[in-house]
């Protein structure tokens, strides 16, 4: 898997924005704001008990563990700030770092196979991408123009497809993604499938990524 992501980011760009290797989650968080002008929010984080690496919520069964958010008011608590971001993993330097979508972008978010089906579908196509995050909890996220979670069913049934009948989901106002290096529990961390780079700054709507995804999700059945 790691060889495919490396090749996908080779045929991307190599000049990456974020340099994730060696830096702290706080650092990261500052580098997303001051970059890429995203808006950041602090997550849950990991805590060790009895050895085992649990979700600050306190649920044993949390299904996220460490990679969601903290409190019900999360999305207001979002900050475009530097000074704000870097005062907020200040009082806790391990918390996820979580994306709100519908803000400078949605994602559509589909399962892992058949989302490295669809970039190599693009690549063919020489479609221009912007980020596509992969989590543990194997689906990726490909970061799009907002607006994805009103067009996307219209579109996907222009397609000739039930919208239910695929699992590919819209994440927009309200909703949110976690960004490399958040790690869910003792399954890993979040990686960037496509890197965030000065050549993928622009993001492609998502009307330009749907039928390359749809077709994957559909082969992925």
């Amino acid at each position: 898997m790691e060889e495919t992501i490396a090749r996908t980011e080779t045929v991307q760009n190599a000049g990456q924005i974020p340099q994730q290797r060696g830096e702290s989650l706080p650092e990261t968080a500052v580098r997303y704001v001051e970059e890429r002008h995203w808006e950041v929010v602090a997550g849950t984080w990991l805590e060790a008990v009895d050895g085992v690496q649990r979700c600050s919520c306190g649920d044993a069964a949390c299904p996220a563990p460490g990679a969601h958010p903290a409190r019900p008011d999360w999305a207001a608590q979002a900050t475009g700030s530097t000074t704000v971001a870097r005062r907020m993993w200040q009082k806790q330097p391990t918390a996820s770092i979580l994306l709100p979508t519908g803000r400078t972008f949605d994602t559509l978010s589909v399962p892992e196979t058949a989302g490295f089906l669809a970039l190599a579908r693009m690549e063919r196509m020489e479609l221009t991408l912007g980020p596509v995050t992969l989590a543990p909890d194997r689906r990726m996220h490909f970061f799009v123009l907002p607006g994805a979670t009103v067009k996307i069913p219209e579109l996907v049934r222009g397609l000739g497809w039930s919208p239910g009948s695929l699992n590919l989901v819209a994440f927009g106002e309200g909703g949110y993604v976690a960004a490399p290096p958040t790690r869910f529990g003792s399954r890993g961390a979040v990686q960037w499938a496509c890197r965030p780079t000065a050549a993928n700054r622009w993001l492609p709507d998502a009307e330009e990524l749907v039928s390359s995804l749809a077709y994957a999700c559909g082969r992925d059945r």
